[in-house]
């Protein structure tokens, strides 16, 4: 019975996933191909052929001069097979393309993810304990700060601090370009020296929200029955904080990171241009404004199967922080 409750409710959450990814898909296409212009006319005013014979040719060659919904039919038949078409500009599969940027994203993703919620959660914590102290107002107010700096300039002056006056840390790229490492920890170090700053600049906004949401869910926890009762029996203050106050207060984090990693994708777009970061950011930047609209797709499709596969990890995840979700299921 639980394992039929189980498998129903993951049955479900795959059914759902799948409609949302067919639905971001077809308007990803429909915003797109309402933009004025195409890949033809881009083409034709770079030859400097802009003729409407030559025109009428480029639209025959790419599909363009086809009905809107039978190229849409055939864009989600290919979807279907995971060929996301060819990029034209990089002269090579869409997907080859973005598989080969994707790596340095998760990386900047995952570093800066796991940066913004370990410091969240600690300041969060430390300015639950003695709310409206000093203290507390300081964490307070440091967050609301990280909170309003936009990125890109805040990217800009950890550039102009690190690297131009102090020079201890590259401004750009992934490694040093042109040196060739002799082990895998020579390398591995490098990428660490070009990962510090994107990945501090992008953590420090998150930071500031996971901040916000911990002490705020603490302050509440702090104040039910519970922890009153486990304070009377004498347990330690810091067994309390750990094993009761932050494991009920971490829930609506742990559901925010999920609901987060849309906004760190989009929020690379500016980290990795600002810090010529070779990743799917830089490479939707590079798309647009090549007017290639096959790779731009592909970059967005391929985005929301990564935002729906982390939140389905932090559905998993939730069950088993929370015991009272797998007894729900048992019940069902």
């Amino acid at each position: 019975m639980q394992m039929s409750a189980r498998l129903r409710f993951w049955l479900r959450r795959g059914w759902q996933s799948l409609v949302t990814v067919l639905l971001v898909a077809v308007m990803n296409f429909c915003l797109l191909n309402a933009a004025p212009g195409d890949l033809a006319d881009v083409l034709a005013g770079e030859s400097g052929a802009a003729t409407p014979e030559y025109m009428a040719s480029l639209r025959e060659s790419y599909g363009l001069n086809q009905p809107f919904a039978e190229q849409l039919v055939r864009y989600v038949g290919h979807l279907a097979r995971l060929d996301l078409g060819y990029s034209f500009r990089q002269n090579a599969p869409v997907l080859d393309v973005i598989l080969s940027r994707l790596p340095a994203t998760l990386l900047l993703m995952l570093v800066s993810l796991a940066l913004a919620l370990l410091a969240g959660v600690v300041l969060g914590a430390l300015a639950a304990r003695r709310p409206h102290s000093l203290f507390d107002t300081c964490i307070s107010t440091l967050a609301l700060l990280a909170y309003a700096t936009p990125l890109f300039w805040l990217g800009l002056m950890l550039i102009v601090l690190f690297s131009v006056k102090l020079d201890v840390l590259p401004s750009s790229g992934l490694t040093e370009i042109g040196v060739v490492h002799e082990s895998v920890a020579a390398w591995l170090l490098d990428v660490g020296r070009h990962l510090l700053l994107p990945a501090a600049t992008l953590a420090l906004f998150y930071m500031a929200v996971f901040t916000r949401m911990t002490r705020a869910a603490m302050i509440e926890v702090y104040g039910l029955d519970f922890v009153r009762t486990a304070r009377a029996k004498g347990i330690s203050e810091a067994r309390l904080v750990i094993r009761h106050v932050l494991r009920n207060a971490i829930l609506p984090v742990v559901t925010s990171v999920g609901m987060q990693v849309g906004a760190v994708l989009g929020g690379s777009v500016v980290i990795e241009t600002v810090f010529g970061w070779p990743g799917l950011g830089r490479l939707s930047f590079e798309a647009i404004m090549q007017r290639d609209t096959n790779l731009l797709l592909g970059v967005l499709f391929i985005s929301s199967l990564l935002v729906i596969v982390v939140n389905l990890a932090v559905d998993l995840l939730y069950t088993k922080l929370d015991p009272r979700i797998r007894v729900q299921a048992r019940a069902a």
